[in-house]
């Protein structure tokens, strides 16, 4: 079983490296069925849970909207009258989701803290893409197509909410490299050569 968390900030390529390294290993791509399992569980539209919290409200309807995740989402379920959604639940029902993934046969996660709620899983393997951000810039023009001024409004975006859901749930840093086996500039090396990276280190760990 490979069982792979993976932490990415924008233009680092997680959205590209993940589904890459979970093809070749054979398991699931895990990211979009995330806040569609959050939402379900909670039995609310995700907007009503998103905007529950201003800091977890921005992370994460910036990242949909960014990825295109939001439509089918935010429509999926309808609340029940009254029902608020607090932050621990929220996060509570974003745990499971992802517990229940690694409790399957393997799996590639990309962010939601990964590398912390499923820090005690044994044959984890915890990686954390990075690069300066000049170059993630460069890399997010190249990638999403789109010119410097938006891909550098995305980088500050993501970088900034991504960073302020870990430390708003976890008071961590998702930056921290303690919390990873693996850290990689994927700035500075091939795209296809940080999965080769990452697939060896995931058999290696499983074995």
């Amino acid at each position: 079983m490979s069982l792979i968390t993976l932490s990415a900030p924008y233009g680092a390529g997680g959205s590209q490296i993940g589904p890459a390294v979970a093809e070749r290993l054979e398991v699931p791509f895990v990211d979009r069925a995330i806040p569609t399992g959050v939402a379900e569980r909670l039995a609310v539209p995700l907007v009503e849970a998103v905007n529950r919290d201003e800091s977890v409200g921005s992370w994460l309807t910036r990242a949909l909207l960014s990825f295109g995740q939001v439509g089918p989402v935010l429509g999926g379920a309808t609340p029940l009258p009254g029902q608020v959604v607090s932050d621990d639940a929220f996060r509570q029902a974003t745990e499971e989701v992802l517990r229940e993934h690694a409790a399957g046969a393997g799996a590639v996660i990309l962010g939601r803290a990964g590398a912390i709620v499923l820090g005690d899983e044994p044959n984890a393997l915890h990686v954390r893409l990075s690069g300066p951000v000049e170059a993630r810039v460069a890399q997010g023009m190249r990638l999403e197509r789109v010119d410097k001024a938006t891909a550098e409004r995305h980088v500050e975006g993501t970088d900034r909410a991504r960073e302020a859901y870990v430390e708003h749930f976890y008071r961590r840093s998702a930056r921290d490299a303690g919390l990873y086996h693996l850290v990689i500039d994927s700035t500075a090396l091939a795209l296809d050569v940080c999965s080769d990276l990452i697939v060896a280190a995931a058999r290696a760990r499983s074995h």
